[in-house]
């Protein structure tokens, strides 16, 4: 065998292009011939993307070859969004997206659960009871029994040292998995589409989080090398690792990457012990499945044949290996590793497959243009003798594919009228607060859709009949970045959008709403119109829409009446065609490190009607993380400024009313500590600021209120809790609305996060809130006269009440920005023209 030369993984091409098809150069060629030769395989379990390790995954995946996978119980639908305006399923889908890149990287594969990440949890109990404990406890279950880990590793303790109800759930329905997986009468509707399984043993990989003395000597742990160096691939585990973490962009998870030893500790939580190695008493060769001990020795010849400038010189052997393992009666083993052996081949040949479509989208019942291209880059005979899509069409061929020589071939291929739209599947159904509905019990644990059409292609190789298979996609040529690629989707032939998530109407006058109608296809013909709740009034009642082009847009106005009195509902629109409505808006969510996705959800907004007043005009507001409430202030007739960093300066601010920083603005914004001097001062001179809350952790300035306060990481969780009024005197709580517990009624997912918990006696802490069975949090909204003017801290989550039109909170954020305004006329309230 020729000298292999070191070459280096090209992580950042292959991510950013998931969708390209790539093939492996002659090292990675050889480290999957490797890994056809060891038979372990090992599942990390956690709650959240971002829970794993990914430094333990790279390396079991990379250099101990195990087929290795990572199940997180959610999606993590309930955290926040550092790279944009996208919260709850939006963040969700991101955050899959995020851990697919992810595993790109570091050789693992994803799971989920059906458990939808609703925020902070403060018990198991709690997370059990929302989460739906028998249906996500399933899940897991059911991941065990088709993926078939040897071991399982959790992330953390089964108590309350793991810190949040998600996290303790987690390792506790790791351990309660294990004894189930292999039980006949445990969920026996699995066992149609799957076989029982038994696990080893579940371990822990512990941390000095919770043991703060634990070494390599501690006994009872394994301790794990995760720093090594793969010559095969040019990088340490650890500096895999980083690259793969650093796709938790929505998070703020950039890694820098690190060399030399690196341990992680393993704590033996059930099943067998092991004393040294995590694989002790489980038999990774394939002397494990019957019929298998010969394969060993076959990949081995082949490892040694091979020549890494002309790897195609030992298909010969690899096919005849393939035929042996597709002989054996074993099937788990037996799929996977025929699927490695295909991928393999595939290598070998340099064989490149695409089917790209004449457009990104069609809609069901028309039709859409193919193109497939195909290039043998070896001088292996290989046949094309059919390509088949998704059983919609077959075309039947003997084309030889001769040495890079392209073939291509197009067709059109019909789609059904049935055909279901791309919407993320566990989004299709109306779930719970909890738990998302997935009907198919085929598609759960699975980590997104499958492609919309997947092109089969049925080869010759030499004699043997292999089929590879690719994606439809589409691609265009950008002119600054070149090649793109984005999903083929099937979409509505319309789609509709409501700009704003909540209409607020301070009186009975009516205000204007506008619709924008967007074709999916081309020449649609119908009409629009609102579909609003009782007592509320809409004019005119339709408009007729008529859209000649593709993505073309029209835009409607209409005229919606409050009823008299306070009122709160949904409000929907909906196009007609044909006799048929559809009501779906389209939200495409478009981030470098991530392929192109779509929402298309209900096109639905929130009336409220409520009694508000207001005081100012203009509020500067200086985004952090990202949030709407910009557009929520808006909505209730404030001019509000989105100040960019260099807008920040004395002589702007002296034009505002009001300063507002968003959502983890000291966080996530490195000039803060330059120009928070300047918003000190503006408050000083006279000024209202309010900084929302931000976390204790990387804040980019410690100077950022005039008096000390210290962040913790106090929160109430529950949306519901009660809410004490500490000073009902005070100016922020009457005017210009008087507020009452009342306005905390309606609040969504928590009452608020990260308070402080100490501060200066110059600040007075206006409201006391707490979860069951814990103390008063009083740190939530904080208030400080500061020469002239007023500096508030606030952690209550603004962010998450204002878009959801929580009539309370909007009039007790409008007294906020209103402290210390002059009193406006009479005719203050807010103006419905605005």
């Amino acid at each position: 065998m020729r000298k292999l030369y070191i070459l280096v993984f090209a992580f950042t091409f292959l991510n950013v292009q998931a969708q390209k098809p790539s093939n492996p150069n002659s090292a990675e060629i050889l480290l999957k011939l490797k890994k056809l030769n060891f038979l372990g395989s090992v599942l990390y379990l956690a709650a959240h993307p971002d829970d794993e390790n990914t430094r333990l995954i790279a390396e079991l995946s990379n250099e101990r070859l195990a087929n290795t996978g990572y199940l997180s119980m959610t999606r993590g639908d309930g955290g926040q969004n550092l790279i944009g305006p996208e919260i709850r399923e939006g963040l969700g889908i991101i955050r899959t997206q995020e851990l697919l890149a992810a595993r790109r990287i570091d050789g693992g594969q994803q799971f989920f659960t059906r458990a939808n990440d609703f925020g902070y949890s403060k018990s198991a109990e709690e997370t059990q009871e929302i989460w739906n404990r028998d249906q996500v406890l399933s899940d897991v279950v059911w991941v065990y029994r088709n993926f078939q880990p040897d071991v399982v590793i959790t992330r953390f303790p089964p108590d309350e040292r793991a810190g949040h109800g998600h996290h303790t759930t987690s390792a506790i329905f790791a351990e309660e998995a294990f004894k189930l997986s292999n039980d006949k009468n445990s969920y026996p509707e699995q066992l149609k589409y799957t076989d029982l399984w038994q696990p080893k043993r579940v371990l822990m990989n512990t941390g000095r989080w919770w043991s703060p003395n634990i070494d390599e000597n501690t006994p009872g742990v394994i301790s794990m090398d995760v720093g090594g160096y793969n010559p095969l691939l040019g990088i340490s585990y650890n500096e895999m690792a980083a690259l793969s973490r650093t796709n938790h962009k929505s998070q703020g998870f950039g890694s820098t990457g690190s060399r030399g030893e690196s341990l992680e500790f393993l704590e033996y939580t059930i099943g067998d012990k092991a004393e040294k190695d995590i694989f002790e008493g489980i038999d990774t060769s394939w002397k494990r499945v019957a019929g298998g001990e010969k394969i060993g020795a076959m990949i081995e010849k082949v490892i040694a044949n091979y020549d890494n400038e002309n790897p195609a010189a030992v298909l010969p052997e690899l096919l005849t290996l393939r035929d042996a393992i597709a002989g054996l009666n074993e099937k788990h083993w037996k799929t996977l590793k025929l699927k490695e052996v295909d991928e393999i081949i595939k290598g070998m040949l340099g064989l490149y497959v695409e089917a790209k479509a004449s457009d990104f989208s069609v809609s069901p019942g028309d039709a859409i243009g193919v193109s497939v291209e195909l290039v043998n880059r070896s001088n292996v005979a290989v046949t094309l003798e059919k390509i088949s899509y998704n059983h919609l069409a077959d075309s039947t061929a003997n084309v030889q594919l001769a040495f890079n020589q392209p073939i291509n071939f197009k067709t059109e291929l019909q789609i059904p009228a049935d055909y279901q739209y791309s919407q993320p599947y566990w989004l299709v159904e109306p779930g719970t607060l909890g738990t998302y509905r997935v009907d198919d019990q085929l598609l759960r644990g699975t980590p997104e859709n499958k492609p919309v059409i997947n092109v089969v292609y049925a080869l010759d190789v030499m004699g043997h009949k292999i089929n590879f298979t690719s994606p439809l996609i589409y691609k265009w040529n950008d002119p600054v970045d070149g090649e793109l690629y984005r999903p083929f989707i099937v979409t509505p032939p319309v789609f509709v959008k409501i700009p704003e998530s909540v209409y607020i109407f301070s009186d009975d006058q009516a205000k204007s709403v506008d619709i924008t109608v967007k074709s999916g296809k081309a020449n649609i013909k119908g009409d629009v119109k609102l579909k609003v709740p009782t007592g509320w009034k809409v004019s005119p009642a339709s408009y007729p829409v008529a859209l000649s082009l593709k993505e073309e847009e029209a835009h409607f106005t209409f005229s919606v009446l409050p009823p008299t009195g306070e009122s709160v509902g949904d409000f929907q629109a909906v196009v007609t065609l044909d006799g048929k409505d559809y009501n779906r808006t389209l939200e495409t969510i478009k981030y470098d490190h991530i392929p192109t996705q779509v929402i298309m959800s209900p096109s639905s907004s929130r009336l409220v009607k409520m009694d508000i007043q207001r005081k100012g005009n203009v509020i500067a507001y200086i985004q952090g993380a990202g949030d709407a409430i910009p557009a929520s202030l808006r909505e209730i007739g404030y001019e509000v400024w989105e100040m960019k960093d260099n807008e920040i300066t004395p002589e702007n601010l002296a034009k505002v009313d009001a300063v507002v920083l968003g959502v983890r603005a000291l966080n996530t914004n490195d000039r803060s500590k330059f120009y928070m001097p300047d918003l000190l001062e503006y408050v000083k001179q006279g000024g209202t600021m309010i900084v929302q809350y931000n976390t204790n952790f990387r804040l980019k300035t410690d100077d950022f209120a005039p008096y000390p306060l210290e962040l913790s990481r106090d929160r109430v969780t529950e949306e519901d809790a009660k809410v004490k009024i500490l000073d009902s005197k005070h100016a922020l709580m009457n005017t210009p609305n008087k507020i009452t517990e009342a306005d905390f009624e309606g609040w969504v997912q928590e009452r608020g996060l990260y308070f402080p918990d100490k501060w200066d006696d110059h600040y007075e802490a206006l409201l006391s809130s707490h979860d069951k069975g814990e103390s008063a949090k009083k740190g939530g909204l904080l208030v400080a006269k500061y020469g002239k003017g007023n500096y508030i801290y606030t952690g209550y989550s603004w962010f998450r009440q204002l878009p959801a039109g929580v009539p309370g909170a909007f009039r007790l954020f409008v007294n906020m920005v209103s402290l210390g305004q002059e009193e406006l006329p009479k005719d203050s309230k807010v103006s419905n023209s605005q």
